[in-house]
């Protein structure tokens, strides 16, 4: 992953596309995609394109971004973790039709501890991030883990990338301590194929559309998280 202390990223006539995939299907998709297309400069693994994830997502007591009420459906808060590594990433993503900004710290993993504290340090790199989570009153909610296959691909407009994410899982999180525990599986074993690019869909993209008959569907790992978990339904219920 990027070694940059921050990294801010708007993406103009940007287009992410979801679809969900059972895993003899996704097999295809993979070795389709591996012929195709160039392995992610981040990956690892024998062929170079795949790495674990997981993320700690932020809500509100009344879970405004599970339910997309006013701004807080357009913006997601997380603390990601590649592998074991003892890094990890303050992101804010903010999505609206044609547009993507995502904005990342790099901080050491035992530096989270300051998020816990009731005001923000204003010589710590993660301060923004901070900030926002005691404005909008954002608690740690979920953690999402999963394996990733990534692979790119490039033209006049820009890189594009195709991401197979496979062994979703949930556990619920009160806390910013990463668990090596799974969780709860999400999607039945189904696995969740993402294409970012820009402008329009590049011709490889509508080719692998069309050649497995693809079709778009709706898949925050948030929220399919936070629905198999059954957090929302539960602090509801509480007095």
């Amino acid at each position: 992953m990027s070694q940059k202390v921050e990294t801010r990223e708007t993406r103009a006539s940007a287009a992410e596309f979801k679809f969900v995939v059972d895993p003899a299907l996704a097999s295809e998709i993979r070795e389709w995609a591996r012929a195709c297309l160039a392995p992610d400069p981040h990956g690892a693994g024998s062929r170079g394109d795949q790495y674990r994830t997981a993320s700690v997502y932020f809500d509100t007591a009344a879970f405004d971004v599970f339910h997309r009420r006013g701004s807080f459906g357009r913006s997601k808060y997380r603390v990601r973790r590649y592998g074991q590594g003892h890094v990890v990433f303050l992101e804010r993503k903010f999505t609206k039709p044609g547009l993507v900004t995502k904005r990342r710290t790099r901080i050491a993993l035992d530096g989270l501890e300051r998020l816990e504290t009731p005001a923000p340090d204003g010589q710590w790199p993660g301060r923004w991030f901070h900030r926002r989570l005691l404005a909008r009153r954002l608690q740690p909610v979920c953690q999402v883990s999963y394996e990733r296959t990534a692979r790119i691909a490039t033209n006049s407009h820009g890189t594009h990338r195709l991401t197979l994410d496979e062994h979703v899982c949930v556990l619920p999180s009160e806390n910013l301590i990463f668990s090596a525990e799974e969780g709860t599986p999400v999607l039945d074993g189904q696995l969740i194929l993402e294409l970012k690019y820009y402008v329009e869909m590049p011709a490889v993209f509508r080719e692998l559309v069309e050649r497995f008959a693809l079709a778009p569907r709706s898949a925050s790992k948030y929220r399919l998280g936070v629905a198999a978990l059954g957090i929302d339904e539960n602090r509801r219920e509480e007095p």
